[in-house]
């Protein structure tokens, strides 16, 4: 078994960090270079930086804010916001980033994805997919507005057959409450889906990341609000999965 992570998810709305519930109220946190380096003091594996309001500004991420995070930076950063083209990708990737996360601009153009793929390598290639449970089923949700239209595992497989390296599913109706991960929506990705998972939201304990990855073998773990709200910490994490055996780094 390949070793799983646990990736701390930090939202910028430009150059501030926030935290969202179900990805509308929203919490002020401050700075994103002192909450990196807290991130430094607690070997995390990875770092995953989304910028939620890029896309609905007309723009990509702030390249210059990158540069700042990466210089303080012991970690992986994956890096996502506003990408709409492969000059946008290189420019983060010079700045500091080391995969890159598209979500918006993948229901505008799915080749992107692989033009991307082709240029860059899929492991450089992250898709970011929201999620909302409607009706008790599973529906794709982009900018606000949930894509009916859209079947949720046909556009993961779709995404998976452009060449993405991996795909980081978020769950819209967990997003912040801490409530515990939709098992559910986690049998429904894992048992669909070939390519690494980084599954996120409502994760509520170490204990209760550990159960996601032993029960539904996910790659990986994304977390916000455990690690900004709570006395819990990556390493309290990791230490969970090896009680169960689970290999992690």
């Amino acid at each position: 078994m390949l070793k799983k992570r646990v990736i701390p998810i930090v939202l910028l709305d430009g150059f501030s960090v926030l935290k969202t519930i179900n990805f509308d109220m929203r919490r002020n946190l401050g700075s994103p270079v002192t909450v990196m380096r807290t991130y430094n003091t607690r070997n995390v594996d990875e770092m995953i930086i989304l910028d939620i309001d890029a896309s609905k500004a007309n723009r990509s991420v702030d390249k210059f804010t990158i540069q700042e995070l990466s210089a303080d930076c012991f970690m992986p950063l994956t890096i996502g916001g506003g990408i709409r083209s492969c000059d946008d990708i290189e420019s983060l990737l010079k700045a500091g980033a080391d995969k890159i996360s598209i979500n918006t601009y993948a229901y505008e153009n799915p080749l992107f994805i692989k033009e991307a793929a082709g240029m860059f390598g899929s492991q450089c290639i992250v898709a970011s997919v929201d999620c909302v449970k409607v009706s008790g089923e599973y529906k794709p949700f982009c900018n606000g507005q949930i894509r009916y239209n859209i079947n949720l595992v046909e556009w993961l497989q779709q995404l998976q057959d452009l060449g993405v390296g991996e795909i980081l599913v978020n769950d819209v109706s967990r997003d912040g409450t801490m409530s515990g991960y939709d098992s559910d929506l986690a049998r429904l990705v894992t048992e669909n889906i070939m390519v690494p998972i980084i599954f996120s939201g409502g994760i509520s304990s170490p204990e209760n990341a550990a159960d996601l990855v032993e029960f539904f073998n996910v790659d990986a773990v994304g977390i916000s609000s455990l690690f900004q709200f709570s006395e819990s910490t990556p390493e309290d994490c990791r230490s969970a999965f090896k009680c169960r055996d689970i290999p992690a780094r």
